[in-house]
């Protein structure tokens, strides 16, 4: 943050300085009371099980100042801010220092994608602008506020990712963050336990609109059945981005070879020629709205394509060679993403050994966590995959939904991780594919680890 005093703060907050200098400049937030430094300002966040004002002492032997709701007064030579709510107060001021910022903001959303969208975004506007983006996985009530803090007045455009675990978190990020675009990417079934159903799912992420600054842009999956209910409904200029040929950014001609994606990009009476270097219908989405977005930002698409060709994926990570061609998918898992990774494993071009598929279950689904997985199942058997190993108790639904529909797929569960690594490190050769797949708790990512190592 630049130029934000104490005073500054407790004007924005509403608290009361209980001693320390109100001239003091604060640079950022700490929500750990082991980092931060005399230009930072620590917020004891009350969790469910840590109440972090115990450690505001320690704290301050790093920290130039806290916020407190606890105290009423004290006795330092550094600022204590006596608010309401600590985590409302660095709320208000990331919202107050977002302000400050004369800056364009594009706020990504969704069930699935919402990462990599982002960074696909930021990598197209990157031909033309210097980006800031969502560091890490920062898309909370908590991150979203510690993102807004490290914008520079050297940015000029912020591309930011904003995430919900209950209903009205994204009404509340959105306001924070007033972005000009918004970007809803898919309407999945993360967090159907708290919400119920996809219905629920999607009104909450369609909020995002409910910040939108005045003259902003909505940016919807045309291919979502759920989003494209949307098409002349809201107050805003909407563009859908998809396969769908009603697409205004679409995607003509995709091929899917030796690790990367072609395809062509359409929109008006134009075609630009696209090459990623990760594969999937899923990747080309993301680059159809980063491509849309700088198309409306007055952007040169062309170039903005040319950045994309530099592009490699975080979440699923192509490893060639070795004891086999390895997909290590195993970041975290829902249905969507299952099928998106499956989708890969059965279209890719140039292999001559098996497909196998290597998966696990997925977490947090609520009381249908079972026909999801057997949904999956039932999409497996419709696809170019040879063998399907799985582990862990919702899994043997993913196997009954593809012997109940097929008989031409060699499958097998493993009563764990470990005689499931035992097996494949003896069971794949070389000119195998094997996709792993798996919600991070299953820690599908120690296999992936094993099989490198044979490597």
């Amino acid at each position: 943050m630049d130029n934000i005093t104490i005073k500054d703060i407790i004007k924005v907050t509403g608290g009361r300085l209980l001693c320390g200098d109100e001239n003091k400049i604060i640079k950022e937030f700490s929500i750990d009371s082991r980092t931060g430094n005399e230009d930072s300002i620590f917020v004891p966040i009350i969790g469910e099980r840590v109440d972090a004002h115990r450690f505001i002492d320690s704290a301050l032997e790093k920290n130039g100042a806290t916020f407190t709701q606890e105290h009423d007064q004290a006795e330092s030579d550094k600022p204590w801010i006596r608010v309401d709510d600590t985590l409302e107060a660095m709320q208000k001021v990331g919202t107050y220092y977002r302000d400050q910022m004369n800056l364009p903001v594009i706020a990504v959303t969704g069930s699935v994608g919402k990462t990599t969208t982002r960074e696909m975004i930021a990598k197209a506007l990157s031909a033309d602008l210097r980006v800031y983006q969502t560091q890490g996985n920062q898309n909370s009530q908590v991150g979203v506020p510690l993102t807004l803090s490290h914008m520079t007045k050297e940015d000029q455009v912020a591309v930011l990712e904003i995430g919900m675990s209950e209903r009205g978190q994204i009404e509340k990020l959105t306001t924070m963050i007033r972005p000009n675009i918004a970007v809803v990417t898919v309407i999945g079934v993360s967090h159907i336990a708290q919400l119920k159903t996809q219905e629920n799912i999607c009104l909450e992420k369609m909020d995002i609109v409910k910040g939108l600054q005045e003259g902003g842009k909505v940016f919807l999956n045309g291919d979502d059945p759920y989003l494209k209910r949307y098409r002349g409904k809201l107050p805003f200029e909407t563009y859908f981005y998809g396969l769908d040929e009603g697409c205004d950014y679409r995607a003509e001609h995709i091929n899917t070879k030796h690790g990367s994606t072609s395809f062509d990009f359409c929109y008006e009476d134009r075609k630009i020629p696209v090459t990623l270097e990760v594969m999937g219908d899923h990747y080309v989405r993301n680059a159809l709205v980063a491509l849309g977005i700088a198309h409306q930002m007055g952007l040169d698409p062309a170039a903005a394509a040319g950045q994309l060709k530099h592009f490699h994926g975080q979440r699923q990570r192509m490893i060639p060679g070795g004891a086999c061609y390895l997909i290590d998918d195993t970041y975290n898992a829902s249905p969507d993403s299952m099928r998106a990774s499956l989708r890969v494993l059965s279209t890719m071009d140039g292999i001559s050994g098996r497909r196998i598929a290597v998966l696990a279950d997925m977490l947090e689904l609520g009381e249908n966590e079972g026909s999801y997985h057997y949904e999956i199942g039932r999409y497996i058997a419709g696809e170019h995959i040879d063998e399907v190993y799985v582990y862990g108790d919702l899994s043997l639904e993913i196997l009954r939904g593809i012997t109940d529909h097929t008989d031409q797929i060699k499958t097998r569960h493993f009563p764990d991780r470990e005689s499931l690594t035992s097996f494949l490190l003896d069971y794949v050769k070389k000119d195998d594919i094997v996709l792993l797949k798996g919600s991070n708790g299953m820690k599908l990512s120690e296999v992936s680890q094993a099989i490198q190592s044979k490597e």
